[in-house]
């Protein structure tokens, strides 16, 4: 596999647009650009059987978030806070940028 680019990053808000979890937003925990796939807060719980240890010495089954595929999810924008794909786009003073290709605003700084 190759590295691939990612246009999503940490804490951008995301909709899950398909799969189990469809119509469910979250923020973004963790990003794993060569799956291709991202963690987002709330969404996707996995059931982990956790073995006794020091830190709990309790064990037993824990939830946690799991990983979705990046075509599963669209990035909120923060302006007309609808699911958006993203456009790349360089500025007068030759900055990149990420656009919303609905309304046209500026996301951030790439």
């Amino acid at each position: 596999m190759h590295k691939g680019k990612v246009a999503l990053k940490k804490g951008d808000n995301v909709l899950v647009i398909s799969g189990e979890d469809k119509g469910k937003k979250g923020k973004i925990i963790d990003i794993f650009p060569n799956k291709k796939e991202i963690i987002v807060e709330g969404v996707n719980f996995l059931k982990k059987h956790m073995k006794p240890t020091q830190k709990s010495p309790q064990g037993g089954i824990v939830k946690q978030e799991g990983p979705i595929h990046l075509s599963n999810v669209r990035l909120v924008c923060n302006k007309c806070s609808k699911p958006t794909n993203i456009k790349r786009d360089v500025t007068k003073e030759g900055s990149k940028v990420r656009v919303c290709k609905k309304c046209g605003e500026i996301i951030d700084k790439v």
